[in-house]
């Protein structure tokens, strides 16, 4: 009986959806329910008014609980279908918050985010639910050449995870919009930051799985930090072997990585090779003018990224060393930051 309450249902037409909203007339009191069609353009996009386009059914829940846009009222209160009884968080019952951690059953990882995991569940035995977990040994990572997660809001809606502010963006984007104004000096100093912090992960035994310019970040002081730990692992034998089918950006990948989804800080040693490459060459596409099938033939066949005009030999030589065909063969990060460190001091 509260204006705004709601509930998504399935229409007459077969793989067609109805809101049905709670809407009480102000001037007279008197209650009616109206009812929206859930409409799909040919792009396969989900709207109920014209302009507000949505790629889900979720996501477009979601805005109209926050904006009208053409409804006679916000959807305020989800409500449950007839005898059932679901949790809290948005789209189920808006009474209770909080869901006893007892009630959920996990029944297997369907995916990550930046900072954790997401399960597949159910709640209270029945009702299938997303569950995703914090990382706690990311909120636990703390070095001056990553992003830093300050911790997650939770005593309200929507829950914030809140990291640190990186004002100058991505590295990529970066490197790009300064394309022949850097200096080398500046150059090598990009690379000695992102080489700190994988020597970090290293050393906690985190591999990083996605290491690339794009996933670095750039302070307003030009402090460059790793981000996105959407594929980071913790590992004890400095090797984890992926599920099949797993993604994986093959442009930074090395021959073990695309053969066998074996994984290891050697494999980010190899990423990071590529990143060196990316810097120098002021954010050019590794292999621009090969397809990824294209790059595997070739890397499997012993094919190695060019020398970008910017940087030196002794700046290529330590690029080169990352992708040795064999992990053991290609340095620790420790080693790339020492031999970084001393070239550094020579510039």
């Amino acid at each position: 009986s509260k204006e705004g309450a709601f509930i998504v249902r399935d229409s007459r037409h077969l793989g067609s959806y109805t809101i049905s909203v709670f809407i009480r007339d102000k001037r007279d009191m008197e209650a009616t329910i109206k009812h929206y069609q859930i409409k799909r353009n040919d792009s396969g996009q989900w709207y109920v008014a014209e302009g507000h386009l949505f790629q889900s059914i979720p996501e477009l829940i979601w805005y109209h609980q926050h904006n009208a846009a053409g409804l006679l009222s916000r959807l305020r209160y989800p409500v449950g279908l007839m005898g059932s009884c679901l949790p809290a968080t948005a789209g189920f019952s808006y009474e209770k918050w909080e869901i006893d951690p007892s009630e959920l059953a996990f029944v297997k990882q369907i995916g990550s985010g930046q900072f954790g995991v997401v399960y597949l569940g159910q709640w209270r035995a029945h009702v299938q639910v997303a569950i995703k977990a914090i990382n706690e040994g990311f909120m636990k990572l703390s070095h001056s050449k990553l992003v830093q997660l300050y911790g997650v809001c939770m005593q309200q809606k929507p829950l914030y995870i809140v990291t640190e502010l990186m004002e100058n963006g991505c590295l990529l984007n970066y490197l790009r919009e300064r394309k022949g104004k850097l200096s080398k000096e500046l150059l090598l100093s990009v690379c000695q930051d992102v080489c700190e912090g994988m020597e970090y992960l290293e050393r906690n035994c985190f591999i990083h799985r996605d290491l690339a310019a794009r996933n670095c970040l750039v302070s307003s002081t030009c402090i460059i930090k790793i981000s996105d730990f959407g594929m980071t692992r913790y590992v004890l034998d400095d090797e984890y072997v992926s599920s099949s089918g797993a993604k994986f950006p093959v442009k930074w990948s090395p021959p073990e990585v695309f053969h066998f989804n074996r994984y290891s800080s050697k494999s980010d040693v190899w990423s990071f090779g590529v990143l060196m490459w990316e810097v120098f060459s002021e954010g050019k596409m590794p292999f621009e003018n090969r397809s990824n099938l294209q790059v595997v033939e070739a890397i499997s066949k012993g094919f190695r990224l060019y020398r970008p005009h910017l940087a030196p030999m002794s700046i290529y030589e330590i690029m080169y060393s990352c992708w040795h065909e064999k992990p053991k063969g290609r340095p620790t990060f420790a080693e790339l930051l020492q031999v970084l460190t001393e070239i550094a001091e020579t510039w």
